[in-house]
């Protein structure tokens, strides 16, 4: 196993971070079908655009979430299947733990 920097761990942590807020984790599944824009991220979570555009742009800096421009439409989608992983690690873990209650 590869050993870890000390700057490893706090960028980690940062990761972990933007899974601490349920917006954003509600985004980011909303995102796992494929990609979307603002406005439909914010019908299906039933929340105001602004709201949405907020937590994308956290996103968007953390490389968790990227974008493409399409006239007057930005559309956003997962930056990569690592994102998806976490999600749906977290998801199972979640699941698994309450089965075994």
């Amino acid at each position: 196993m590869e050993k870890q920097t000390a700057e490893e761990y706090l960028e980690l942590a940062e990761l972990f971070k933007l899974f601490g807020d349920g917006t954003r984790i509600r985004i980011l599944s909303a995102l796992r079908s494929g990609e979307k824009c603002v406005c439909d991220i914010a019908d299906e979570l039933d929340m105001n655009k602004s709201a949405i555009s907020h937590q994308l742009k956290s996103l968007k800096m953390a490389n968790m979430v990227k974008s493409r421009r399409d006239g007057q439409n930005i559309y956003y989608s997962l930056s990569d299947a690592h994102v998806q992983s976490i999600i749906n690690i977290g998801l199972e873990h979640i699941r698994e733990g309450k089965e075994e209650r």
